[in-house]
């Protein structure tokens, strides 16, 4: 069997200043990597595609590696980039009997708010009967369109992230045991009315450890894969925020009843996705009292809205001038430098 594997992948902060084109997908390349150098690239690495790669080789199935495009978080994606990895895509479908992509699932274009759901609506447009098997980033902002339009959804299950590799295997398996006529995988998908602080997000706090947790056990029980997706809110879209989506073998009411528990467990707990922001005179004293603390190591003050793992700039400077108001010594500072352009 043919099978093709792909990545689009992008995190974007709608409200980012940072335009990200073709070439931030190609990290230096003229365009993004694709074929043979993909698969030699990402062969037994702890990610979607080497979690993919893996599966497929252990099925037996050969390989058709299409493109390898994702970019660092940034603004909304230019309309000619997104149409190129799209076309790119759908070109492949057309080449493979079954299809499993890496996507990140919180991808605006300057056209669409759902890229993701926007380019698997197009793939089942051209190619209505080709399965196809998807894996997710946990800061996934996901929609009903993105599981109308495949057959099996899974992601990640730890932030910080380092299950990726796992994640894809969990699709993969379900995806070929489907393909083999070993289950039947149907899916449901829901969300709750809330934008959990990414702050908040980590699978070592309470209550996304306890949901992780929950997500995990079904997986070990009734379902094929369970995956509560904590939301990016650092999107001004429709579908931004937390919600859940479940992978039964043929039980449609068992997978809407398990969603409907998580989503009410996150809704009880949704003030401990709240994070406190303290002004930052605060933090500084804070800060000055931590650092005078006989044996204390060293003390970290973080400007997590400048943070360019989602979306920043970092090119503010406030907090620095708050530590050289503060009078603080023995400081050192660290900040990127943006190559990229600014809109």
């Amino acid at each position: 069997m043919k099978v093709g594997i792909a990545m689009m992948s992008h995190e974007t902060n709608t409200f980012s200043p940072v335009i990200t084109d073709l070439a931030r997908f190609s990290g230096g390349r003229a365009q993004p990597m694709a074929g043979q150098t993909a698969i030699d690239v990402f062969t037994n690495t702890a990610s979607c595609l080497g979690g993919y790669i893996e599966v497929a080789r252990g099925r037996g199935a050969e390989i058709v590696m299409g493109i390898a495009a994702g970019a660092p978080p940034s603004g909304r994606v230019e309309d000619d980039c997104y149409e190129y990895m799209c076309e790119a895509i759908v070109s492949l479908a057309g080449q493979v009997e079954a299809l499993m992509l890496d996507l990140h699932g919180a991808m605006a274009t300057r056209s669409h708010d759902d890229g993701e759901g926007e380019l698997l609506a197009r793939i089942r447009q051209a190619h209505p009967d080709l399965p196809i098997a998807v894996s997710l980033d946990m800061h996934a902002n996901v929609t009903q369109r993105m599981v109308d339009n495949c057959d099996v959804l899974t992601g990640y299950h730890t932030y910080p992230h380092i299950d990726m590799d796992g994640t894809a295997r969990r699709a993969a398996n379900i995806f070929f045991d489907m393909l083999d006529g070993k289950v039947k995988p149907v899916m449901h998908w829901e969300n709750a009315p809330m934008l959990p602080h990414v702050m908040r997000q980590g699978t070592d706090d309470f209550p996304n450890n306890q949901l992780q947790a929950r997500a995990r056990e079904l997986e070990n029980g009734d379902c094929l894969a369970v995956s509560l997706f904590t939301g990016f809110p650092h999107a001004d879209i429709h579908d931004a925020g937390l919600s859940v989506v479940v992978v039964t073998d043929n039980n449609k009411g068992s997978a809407a009843g398990y969603a409907a528990e998580l989503l009410d467990t996150a809704w009880q707990e949704r003030e401990r996705f709240v994070y406190q922001v303290e002004p930052l005179a605060e933090s500084m004293q804070r800060a000055q009292s931590a650092a005078e603390q006989p044996g204390e190591g060293p003390v970290l003050i973080l400007d997590h809205y400048d943070n360019t793992a989602s979306g920043g700039t970092m090119d503010t400077t406030e907090v620095l001038a708050a530590v050289l108001d503060a009078g603080l010594e023995d400081v050192a500072v660290f900040g990127a430098v943006l190559a990229e352009p600014i809109q």
